[in-house]
């Protein structure tokens, strides 16, 4: 048999995890990494943390699964916790942060047709976003690493250039049901949206009633300083698509919506047989008893502050690779001269785990609870990898 047992479809590298402590990963046999990946922006409480460990073991030993065809007091607990803490009325839980964005797609458009209008189902999305690998959120990119081989994609996605709030205004149509966007993209490359264009999204959405659907799969969650990233704008979504670092490293997602954006999502519109369930919910709980608290955010704020000092201040003795560092809070990127991702993958040889991203940027994501040493053992191996790494001569 040629295929292995796990579908082929990741670049598996050598690194083999198989235990965690803090912002510690270590391999098979007794390898020590510093995990600045996290998972991909998902394990903010580190590996092991003592209070999430605790509440899924205390939950699971009680109950993990029934059905959402029972009430789920669990799940109205925590739904609660995220509205007092958000924009949002209302909360539908997934497994994932695609089908989070599947929700949110489904929400922008029932909207719509629950108020007469069903020819207002297009969504306009950005340049080099990503959303997920479903059908729908493949659909709503332009990436072509994503969609090659997938034809024919879903209808009802626009795509135009991130940043660009004129082609954005452009686009709407008497077709048009929203935006969909992440307010700092992830895997395009840790790039902010502007203050600008996401006011004037959410302006152009408030005089034509359209539905502004943020993802904040990636930069949600404290992982920016503020618990939802767009907190830092002044603005609010209508929608918003929550993953990763809500769970801690459990699996689980949330769309949250306004009661107005909302008000098509009724009995049979949607559903989720695993979605919600009590021990999702415990793992919820508990990263939120962490992270939602001002103490909390202004730590993360404050470490990003100066992890992204103590790059800048490293990057001209390196200048030959490094350009720049942007980002929020602790969702920092690296811009470099030579290719990003065979330097991510030289740095695991050298015990630091970092992951690469779009527009030749090496994203750091550190778990959010690093101290003042991680971020100097970071810097100061970086920085030796950084002298010692030559840069392959074809990308020279």
């Amino acid at each position: 048999m040629a295929i292995t047992p796990l579908m082929p479809v990741y670049p598996r590298s050598p690194v083999r995890p198989v235990r965690g402590e803090g912002v510690y990963l270590y391999g098979e046999q007794g390898e020590r990494y510093l995990d600045f990946a996290a998972g991909i922006a998902v394990n903010i409480l580190g590996h092991g943390h003592p209070h999430l460990t605790k509440a899924i073991q205390e939950q699971a030993a009680t109950l993990m699964h029934v059905s959402n065809l029972y009430g789920s007091p669990q799940g109205e607990a925590f739904a609660r916790r995220l509205c007092d803490n958000t924009f949002a009325d209302t909360v539908f839980f997934t497994n994932s942060g695609v089908e989070a964005v599947e929700c949110a797609i489904k929400t922008a458009r029932r909207y719509h047709y629950a108020k007469g209008n069903p020819h207002k189902h297009d969504l306009i999305t950005f340049s080099n976003a990503f959303h997920g690998r479903t059908m729908g959120a493949i659909s709503a990119t332009d990436q072509a690493k994503m969609v090659d081989g997938f034809a024919p994609l879903l209808p009802g996605f626009r795509v135009v250039e991130f940043n660009n709030l004129d082609a954005a205004l452009a686009a709407v149509d008497e077709n048009t049901a929203g935006f969909l966007l992440e307010p700092i993209q992830g895997e395009g490359g840790i790039r902010p949206a502007t203050h600008e264009f996401l006011s004037g999204l959410r302006a152009a959405c408030d005089e034509h009633d359209l539905m502004l659907v943020f993802d904040e799969v990636q930069c949600g969650v404290a992982r920016t300083g503020q618990l939802y990233a767009y907190q830092h704008y002044g603005i609010e979504p209508d929608i918003l698509a929550s993953a990763k670092g809500i769970g801690g490293g459990f699996p689980m997602g949330a769309c949250l919506a306004s009661e107005k954006a909302a008000a098509g999502m009724v009995l049979g519109t949607h559903g989720s047989t695993y979605g919600g369930n009590p021990l999702a919910m415990a793992a919820g709980q508990a990263v939120f008893d962490v992270v939602a608290n001002e103490d909390f955010l202004a730590n993360v704020r404050l470490k990003g502050e100066r992890l992204r000092a103590a790059l800048e201040q490293m990057i001209p003795n390196h200048d030959h690779l490094f350009e720049s560092v942007r980002g929020v809070g602790l969702m920092l990127g690296i811009r470099m001269k030579a290719d990003s991702r065979a330097f991510v993958t030289y740095l695991r040889t050298k015990g630091l785990l970092t992951v690469s991203a779009g527009d030749n940027v090496m994203r750091v994501l550190p778990p959010l609870i690093i101290e003042e040493e991680h971020i100097r053992e970071f810097v100061d191996t970086l920085s030796a990898a950084a002298a010692q790494y030559e840069v392959p001569a074809e990308a020279a």
